[in-house]
């Protein structure tokens, strides 16, 4: 949010003006909005608002045209045999030969990336499944890149210090593209068999058909898995399927042959959706062909545990559901997943409040209605006063279910029963909520088909596009395990030339799609129709190699334990041995960090850059004030200002409303950011290019949206190391780090520090990632100290001087992110 000089004055002399009305108020502390009478003044209001939910979802394609003929596998043998005999060794450090033959070029390897990845659509990926001797081929393969990985890998540390920057930069990503290949094969093929095959329980063959579906449940529970770091009280997942007559009447005898058909009934039309529940309906199709809609539900609630342990419940449900197998095994005319992960925000955390909620009442006659089901992110604020509507019709709430998510598929429902096709009654029953929201349906009214809404900006949407199916997540790193090609649904967005009633967008997904945008209807909330072109697909680099948990319980974990690896990537192609001295090195940054009109304006004598600010916010703002004091001492210059803000106070007290377009042109703003999308941070960049100052921005994600606001960009890691945990860890020893080399690249530039200074202090710059290692090994040892002292101590301060006062700041915004405790620093 935008808060500038102008909008502060502005808003004190508003709150000058109500002062009178606020001391006669009467005053509540710490309560939500809606339960206080109007006019009270509320301190520290409470939010039921959360962005810590999780949705995924499938819905695949109806195959249009034949099945691929085959595994091809020699041939990805014979591709990979090409390129791993063309390594560093091969090429020597011929930089042009480097740049145009190593790992056989870019081309080569994105073939190679592609055939790997195809083996994840489902005819392959059925086929591999069902070949003992396919899967054992693959695993030679993997074995043989992982040791041209480390061997490659290992020459590229050797050589590092001799090779020009642009070689560096083309070893370094062909390798990480290497790395990309042997994770698809081994985790995204080879271990989801595993996985798939652990769904089917009972160790009998599978049908192609069968194990596809299962396939799908089994990339929905790992996109849950994933977003779970989001809020992991709860989870739940629904799978729909829709069977001709006949089919039923097939499982029908299958059940009754197994001795199924007792739990059958009981599982069947329950008052409150819970787990193991079955939902059943009989319909004619728009064809009067007889249909029977099943759907099966798997829930579980849990206030304390681990990451994984809801997804490794709801896997168990699904393995020892004899029932669900048996329905798998037949023909179906459509199937959809619909699954949910959350943090609570309305109701109490339990089975009955777990997504996804139907549209059942108390009394109903379940076997006549249509099976409707919902999850949601974000809240229903108005969601009493609609419960009350239903309640005066007549509508009977279970006393079980509190969450206002039950109120959506009743309101969908209510509109479909006026006579309203689906689609519309959709789209008016979300026009009814109030509050930021994300919603996803499906339902036997519209079969094969995902309803997505979303309104607002504190929730997301992206639908995957796969090769043959569409997967609709929360987050990115929901889908990236079955492609990098996505849309993204816009909450805040407006129809061209309509007002504030057409924000929010609806997509419908539905399985007649032909892979792309075909399958795809979008809309706005005022139904006004939203074109998508070819121009609207984005693609993501990040895959799920980058944001897998590996071993550790929890990401925090995980991501202490990789900061020295993050330090090193990000010291990586940063130094080069002297050209004129062969003991000495020195920085190397290239135009892509400092661009020229930088440059020039660095090497001005005097330099025309009077002011540097370091900005970001939270962890990043912590680490501009480590920055900050770095450049100080590298540049020790006192006619140069160098400040760290947070950006927040850059733009809303350094600015002001009338500053001149070249009001800041000898100033350098080098905001520091982790994804690269903090809304704070990116307006201030905005503000101070308006101004004319120069900008570099320090970001761990390639292609974020700061990327393309700053000048220039210097990347921590790798560009793609990215931290899931709330609270930043590897991120920010890897800013400081970057902000050192930036610092002593500037002083080297303008001659404030000599050769031996700056070879000196990259040495010990290299040196770091071990002294951290070093720590991280007597890890059982801090434990130890936390157990005995940690657990007994109500209340924490943080102290620190000197350096070690950034130290301080940063340890108390981890303590209070972590324990959501109110925390100083001294």
């Amino acid at each position: 949010m935008r808060i500038d000089r102008l909008s502060v004055v502005s808003r004190f002399r508003r709150w000058r003006a109500a002062l009178p009305a606020l001391l006669a108020a009467r005053v509540y502390v710490g309560r939500h909005l809606s339960t206080v009478p109007p006019g009270s003044l509320v301190v520290l209001p409470c939010t039921l608002t959360r962005i810590c939910c999780g949705v995924a979802g499938i819905v695949a394609y109806k195959p249009k045209k034949a099945s691929n003929p085959g595994l091809f596998l020699p041939a990805l043998q014979e591709s990979v045999d090409r390129i791993c005999a063309c390594g560093y060794d091969t090429c020597g450090e011929d930089t042009a030969r480097l740049n145009r033959e190593y790992l056989c070029g870019d081309k080569a390897l994105e073939q190679l990336l592609a055939s790997s990845q195809a083996l994840k659509q489902s005819d392959l990926f059925a086929a591999v499944a069902a070949d003992a001797d396919a899967r054992a081929f693959i695993g030679g393969i993997v074995e043989q890149l992982q040791k041209v990985i480390a061997a490659e890998s290992a020459s590229l540390n050797q050589c590092m210090g001799r090779l020009p920057a642009d070689a560096v930069d083309t070893i370094s990503s062909r390798l990480e593209c290497l790395k990309d290949v042997a994770w698809c094969l081994s985790s995204e093929v080879l271990a989801n068999v595993d996985k798939t095959d652990a769904l089917l329980g009972d160790g009998s063959q599978a049908s192609a058909e069968q194990l596809v579906i299962y396939k799908n449940i089994n990339t929905v529970l790992n996109s849950i898995d994933r977003l779970e770091v989001r809020g992991r009280d709860s989870a739940g997942l629904s799978l729909m399927f829709v069977l001709e007559q006949e089919a039923f009447a097939q499982l029908e005898a299958e059940l009754a042959r197994s001795g199924l058909s007792g739990q059958f009934a009981r599982r069947c039309g329950r008052e409150v959706l819970g787990n193991r529940d079955i939902g059943l309906r009989r319909f004619e199709a728009a064809d009067a062909t007889p249909q029977v809609s099943i759907a099966f539900t798997y829930k579980i609630a849990a206030e304390i545990g681990r990451l994984g342990d809801n997804v490794a419940f709801l896997r168990e449900q699904i393995r020892e559901d004899a029932v669900l197998r048996a329905t798998a095994a037949l023909p179906h005319r459509h199937h959809t997943i619909l699954s949910h992960t959350r943090w609570a925000s309305v109701g109490a955390i339990t089975e009955a409040n777990c997504h996804p909620v139907d549209n059942h009442q108390v009394g109903e006659r379940t076997a006549d209605n249509a099976i409707i089901h919902v999850c949601l992110n974000g809240d229903i604020d108005n969601y009493l006063e609609l419960k009350a509507e239903h309640e005066r019709a007549g509508c009977v709430f279970h006393g079980d279910v509190t969450t206002d998510t039950k109120v959506i598929p009743l309101q969908v429902e209510k509109y479909h029963r006026q006579g309203r096709p689906l689609e519309e009654a959709f789209r008016l029953a979300v026009n009814d909520f109030e509050g930021s929201h994300a919603i996803c349906m499906h339902t036997d009214l519209a079969p094969g088909k995902l309803f997505l809404a979303q309104r607002g900006s504190g929730q997301t949407f992206f639908v995957g596009l796969a090769e043959d199916h569409c997967m609709p997540t929360s987050e990115v790193y929901g889908f990236v395990e079955v492609t990098p090609r996505y849309l993204k649904l816009d909450g805040e967005k407006t129809a061209p030339g309509k007002g504030p009633e057409s924000r929010g967008q609806i997509f419908i997904l539905d399985e007649n799609g032909d892979g792309g945008l075909a399958g795809v209807q979008a809309m706005y909330y005022d139904k006004t129709p939203l074109a998508l072109d070819p121009a609207d697909i984005k693609q993501t680099a990040i895959t799920s190699r980058d944001i897998d948990r590996q071993q550790y319980p929890h990401y925090f974990l995980k991501e202490i334990s990789e900061s020295p690896a993050s330090v090193e990537k990000t010291l990586q192609n940063r130094w080069k041995v002297s050209s004129s001295d062969p003991s000495g090195l020195e920085v190397s940054l290239g135009g892509q960090t400092v661009p020229p009109g930088l440059r020039k304006a660095l090497l001005e004598s005097p330099s025309s850059i009077r002011r540097i600010y370091f900005v970001g916010q939270g962890t990043a703002g912590v680490a501009a004030l480590a920055c900050a004091d770095i450049l100080r001492y590298y540049l020790n210059d006192p006619n140069v200002m160098i400040s760290a803000l947070k950006a927040s106070e850059l733009s809303g007290f350094a600015l002001k409303e009338d500053d001149a377009a070249d009001s800041m042109a000898d100033a350098l703003v080098i905001a520091i950011s982790q994804s690269g999308t903090t809304t704070d941070t990116n307006r201030a960049v905005d503000m101070v290019r308006e101004r004319g100052a120069h900008t570099l921005a320090i970001v761990n994600r390639r292609d974020s949206d700061i990327t393309f606001k700053a000048d220039g960009v210097m990347y921590t890691s790798s560009g793609r190391d990215i931290e899931m945990s709330v609270a930043s860890t590897k991120a920010f020893y890897s800013q400081i780090i970057a902000g050192a080399l930036l610092g002593l690249y500037i002083a080297g530039l303008q001659q404030r520090r000599g050769a031996k200074f700056i070879s000196a202090e990259i040495r010990n710059l290299l040196e770091i990632p071990g002294h951290m290692r070093s720590v991280l090994a007597i890890a059982d040892q801090i434990g130890a100290s936390a157990r005995r002292l940690a657990t007994r101590k109500y209340y924490w301060a943080a102290v620190g001087s000197g350096p070690n006062k950034v130290s301080a700041d940063e340890i108390r915004i981890k303590l209070s992110e972590l324990c959501y405790k109110t925390i100083s620093s001294d």
